[in-house]
């Protein structure tokens, strides 16, 4: 999987990049079909802002975040994309 990570109004420390990779290789246990990913952490005023776009084998799944804390930004968007991904995999399984 490779991982695209882009900042707008914040800069990208080490620590949030590892922190990223760590909630998105989590992902990619869970669910091996994701080919990339384009991650962009933006700030607004006091909102810090997480949102993805995962590029797997049947189309592309998008999910966004806010919060006061762009760790916790990072961990709800991860959630979210989770549940998106299970939803995904089980219309799978039924076809």
């Amino acid at each position: 999987m490779h991982i695209n990570l882009t900042g707008h109004h914040v800069e990208i420390t080490e620590s949030i990049r590892k922190h990223v990779i760590q909630k998105f290789d989590k992902l990619e246990r869970f669910f091996e079909h994701i080919n990339n990913v384009h991650i962009v952490l933006s700030r607004e005023k006091l909102h810090q802002i997480a949102e993805a776009t995962l590029h797997i084998n049947n189309g592309e799944i998008h999910a966004k975040s806010n919060s006061d804390n762009m760790y916790t930004s990072v961990d709800s968007l991860s959630d979210k994309l989770a549940k998106q991904l299970n939803k995904h995999k089980k219309k799978m399984n039924h076809h």
